[in-house]
């Protein structure tokens, strides 16, 4: 039995597609609310759904569980509330880590790119001595930077841990199944939005000296690729550590939009508008993972194109009249 926190999620309900389809036993722990978010798991039940609320209890009955993959979380960027951030992105994780530590079940959890901010660093390592220099640059990227930063810390002092665990510091992931996301939605949804109406692709100015507009850059990763690195880790279970998962490219947001164009079979349109007042000075106009350690880990298969990650997302899904996985 594996078990998904925030399963019905985008991440999260990828991944159980792709369990179910391997025959694995699942159980979902998230909340399908009242706005179609059940929409994401509708092809591919879990064998059980619980909300979170009932999660603690689950556990204390001592489940049959080989491993648990915490996709859930608050997610926002632009999140506000530090209490629920806290409980929720650091808490949470810190109980399930326990959890697994005493019963030796293994744990995968996410992290995000979030947590660089403005490290002033353009590697972009993984390598969690480097974890003190981060600067985050908001309550999300935080919140998980704070959690990284308590697991390395457990182990450097000899602290109990599952007996596999890894964190993927994820990039900017694109795909089906992210509609209920609202403002949080990729941006490759959105540009495609605004083509399909006929609009041009609309970019921010760049608010960085130098940096032309268009020019920002993003690693940005098909959410297939997540899933195969995540299912790399369930077949590898002497794996542990922190791991980017991006492409180990930047591409520009002016890349992204012309392709967008390009699968949605529509000239190449784009218009620049000022950057909102608040995101100026919390924006990352440049990200790009050194993939190293999880290629040196032993994961060798070749991550999605931009181009050809938008055009499967644009012509398979976005297209169709059923855009769900």
């Amino acid at each position: 039995m594996i078990i998904i926190t925030g399963g019905a999620g985008f991440i999260g309900s990828c991944l159980q597609a792709a369990l179910q389809a391997r025959g694995e036993q699942t159980v979902v722990v998230d909340w399908l609310g009242s706005q179609g978010k059940w929409r994401n798991i509708a092809r591919h039940p879990p064998d059980h759904l619980l909300t979170p609320e009932a999660l603690d209890d689950f556990l204390a009955g001592r489940p049959a569980v080989s491993a648990i993959l915490h996709m859930g979380a608050i997610s926002e960027t632009t999140a506000c509330d530090g209490d629920l951030a806290w409980r929720t992105n650091v808490d949470l994780s810190a109980r399930l880590w326990a959890w697994c530590a005493r019963h030796g079940v293994r744990f995968i959890y996410a992290s995000s790119a979030a947590t660089y901010g403005a490290a002033g660093d353009e590697s972009f390592s993984d390598d969690p001595a480097g974890l003190e220099a981060l600067r985050p640059l908001n309550l999300y990227g935080w919140s998980k930077h704070v959690f990284d930063r308590q697991v390395v810390a457990g182990l450097a002092r000899g602290a109990s841990s599952p007996p596999q665990w890894a964190g993927l510091k994820f990039f900017n992931v694109y795909g089906p199944n992210e509609y209920h996301k609202g403002p949080m939605v990729s941006v490759v949804k959105v540009k495609y939005d605004e083509v399909r109406r006929g609009q041009p692709a609309r970019l921010f100015r760049s608010d960085v000296p130098g940096l032309a507009d268009g020019a920002q850059a993003r690693d940005f990763i098909w959410v297939g690729d997540v899933v195969d690195v995540t299912l790399w880790l369930l077949d590898s279970p002497h794996v542990s550590g922190l791991f980017n998962c991006g492409t180990g490219v930047a591409r520009s947001y002016l890349d992204l939009a012309h392709a967008v164009c390009d699968a949605a079979g529509r000239p190449r349109q784009v218009e620049f508008v000022d950057m909102p007042d608040a995101l100026r000075g919390h924006y990352q106009s440049y990200t790009r993972a050194d993939m190293t350690r999880l290629r040196q880990a032993g994961y060798a298969r070749p991550f999605t194109s931009l181009e050809d990650g938008i055009r499967r997302y644009v012509q398979d899904y976005l297209a169709t009249d059923d855009a769900y996985l």
